[in-house]
């Protein structure tokens, strides 16, 4: 897929936000009113694209070193004005559209193989603007730090993450993620989604959700019983939902 199409449809989602800034700002009634330096979409364009530099290094980067570019408050200002559910929509929309104009080479067989995985990753911070259930003290850590725990969805066949569910330290829940990405997840003509997880993502409950949206299930489990067995459960329109468990 040529870098041009990919940036026009980035845009393109972008632009579905910020046609309706009202229903993503902190103060529907005078957030986004008024014409700034940053507008909505050069402030979503711009977090998406930050990297690991400190945000003046980022904003010189993003804003090629033009001397008339907006100053750091101007930014902590209009960053303060946008809910985190704006970037969710933008990358909802813009993997959507990818997923149906890329032509990925999907597996014949009909379905679409999406792997839920979690990770925890920190970063520093200050309590004013971290909330408490975010802070910890691992080893023999004096100051502490920040973390998080990313629970990601990742097309096998597109490679390319799909959803996330960003939760912190001390309220991570693996299954409610799951279950909040599945219930929002979106299919493919012609194909089914097989959700693929390990143990951390492997309940009764997660299974329903998957099942009653007519799609399928994979999980990865070590038993007791000594030669991998697999079970299949068939829902009322016969879609199968597979659970294997491998052999220790």
């Amino acid at each position: 897929m040529p870098h041009n199409k990919i940036k026009n449809t980035f845009l393109s989602a972008v632009g579905s936000v910020i046609a309706n800034p009202e229903q993503f700002a902190v103060n529907p009634e005078k957030d986004f009113t008024r014409r700034r330096k940053i507008t909505p979409d050069a402030l979503i364009s711009f977090l998406v694209s930050k990297g690991s530099s400190s945000a003046r290094v980022e904003m010189l980067d993003f804003w090629d070193l033009d001397q008339k570019m907006p100053s750091l408050p101007a930014l902590n200002q209009q960053r303060a004005k946008l809910k985190p559910e704006a970037l969710e929509v933008v990358l909802a929309g813009f993997n959507d559209s990818v997923s149906r104009q890329a032509g990925f080479p999907f597996t014949d067989n009909g379905y679409r193989y999406l792997a839920a995985d979690g990770s925890t990753t920190t970063f520093f911070s200050r309590p004013e603007l971290a909330p408490p259930e975010y802070f910890c003290s691992p080893g023999h850590s004096a100051s502490g730090v920040y973390s998080i725990h990313i629970n990601a969805l990742f097309d096998l066949d597109a490679h390319i993450y799909t959803d996330a569910v960003l939760q912190p330290v001390h309220e991570t829940n693996e299954f409610g993620a799951f279950c909040s990405i599945v219930d929002r997840h979106g299919t493919l003509p012609g194909r089914k989604n097989v959700y693929i997880g390990d143990r951390g993502y492997c309940s009764y409950n997660n299974m329903a959700h998957v099942v009653e949206r007519g799609q399928c299930f994979s999980s990865a489990q070590r038993t007791s019983i000594p030669k991998a067995w697999s079970v299949i459960l068939n829902s009322r329109k016969r879609n199968p939902l597979m659970l294997t468990c491998p052999s220790p």
